[in-house]
């Protein structure tokens, strides 16, 4: 076919010809286009009559890597020995000179960033590990801003304590955190605090109270947005809830939805890092009875279709038994992990909230009038509580 197009070429033109036989006229032009024949052989480019010397080169290279220069850039040699009276070449050269012996790289001595350690921490069981964080909340306009203030347990993802604020402040953060060991029944050297380089996380006040109050402080590495992933992501869950407002019309209103928020994020959120259970399930230990109700209610299926069933009989997703930031390449022993507190006697909610700019934990939702969340769709934005939020100090 091909043959015949270039003969029919001849005659009636390449594009008349390919019209006729419905062929592409590129592949004729391929055909015609001549072999391509492999370059020669790329001879060595001929030495510049006014290029330095074998000998000029090692001198120059001896000058750069000289004690003197050697901590130097070129640019920096070329003009302190120009005013010495002295000439080798032009700085580029020298550069050049450097590049031919893989020597291009900061010869300057500057200051340079120290390297943080990763910060690897372990929870084996609730109130080992606590991550908090501030994000911001829009107001009623422009430049208008609200502070959430969130405290999460890092192994059970409860939300053990939160404030509303108008202003972030190291001052807040101690009651915070103050509130929530309180109410948690936290022991001393028990519980490790993560938090990010932010102002109040990073205070000196705040450092002091962890210290008085036996918690141990750990903090991200500077420039590393994932150090501090849990709450974070707790974030990300709370601002796409389909009732999060674009805006918050006052303070009282930002306090009003959060605590309708909180109250269903601890109680009947079933998290997917948690086997589908809710964070207050795995905090006060009703893990291990909600799954074995799980596995009865499974296995009845079972009997019922197990042709259903391809992969057999189904079991529960089970409780991750460890959780990581930042997980160590080496596992840790038991005697390196955190002691684990015992059983507290707690209630599930928070009961504790405060003044304007007070902690505001969250309250128990049977003391408050006018607010219902929907299982399932995350809460509902409800008429206000009728009492204030309660006024109370530090102890309990």
């Amino acid at each position: 076919m091909m043959a015949a197009c270039m003969e029919l070429a001849t005659v009636t033109g390449v594009a008349e010809a390919c019209r006729l036989l419905e062929m592409p006229r590129s592949n004729l032009y391929r055909l015609r286009k001549p072999v391509f024949k492999s370059p020669k052989a790329k001879q060595e480019r001929p030495k510049p009559p006014r290029a330095l010397d074998d000998a000029e080169k090692e001198e120059v290279r001896a000058v750069l890597n000289s004690e003197r220069f050697q901590d130097q850039s070129p640019r920096e040699v070329y003009a302190a020995l120009l005013d010495e009276g002295v000439y080798f070449c032009h700085w580029r050269t020298m550069y050049r000179i450097l590049d031919e012996y893989q020597e291009v790289r900061e010869r300057r001595n500057q200051l340079r960033h120290p390297t943080y350690a990763k910060p690897e921490l372990l929870a084996t069981e609730p109130n080992q590990l606590w991550s908090w964080d501030i994000t911001k909340l829009r107001g009623p306009v422009k430049l208008c801003y609200y502070y959430l203030y969130v405290m999460l347990d890092v192994f059970s993802r409860y939300v053990v304590g939160w404030m509303v604020a108008e202003r972030e402040s190291a001052e807040l953060a101690g009651e915070l955190i103050t509130a929530a060991c309180t109410t948690q029944g936290v022991a001393e050297e028990q519980l490790t605090i993560h938090a990010d380089r932010g102002g109040p996380m990073i205070a000196k006040p705040v450092a002091l109270l962890m210290s008085d109050l036996g918690v141990a402080k750990s903090h991200s590495r500077p420039r590393v947005p994932d150090d501090n992933a849990y709450s974070e992501a707790h974030f990300r869950t709370l601002k796409y809830c389909p009732t999060y407002p674009e805006r918050f019309g006052s303070l009282f209103d930002a306090r009003r939805w959060c605590r309708c928020f909180f109250t269903w994020y601890n109680q009947q959120h079933h998290h997917t890092g948690l086997s589908l259970l809710t964070p207050a399930d795995v905090h006060y230990g009703r893990a291990e009875e909600k799954l074995a109700q799980r596995q009865v209610i499974l296995q009845q299926a079972y009997q019922l279709h197990p042709e259903r069933f391809v992969k057999g009989e189904p079991t529960p997703a089970q409780l991750p038994d460890a959780v990581w930031i930042n997980q160590a390449s080496t596992p840790l022993t038991d005697e390196t992990a955190s002691i684990a507190l015992n059983e507290s006697p707690q209630s599930p909610i928070l009961p504790v909230a405060g003044t304007e700019d007070r902690a505001l934990l969250g309250s128990n939702p049977s003391a408050d009038t006018g607010e219902r969340c929907n299982p399932g769709q995350g809460p509902a934005l409800c008429p206000g509580p009728t009492e204030a939020p309660l006024h109370c100090s530090g102890k309990r």
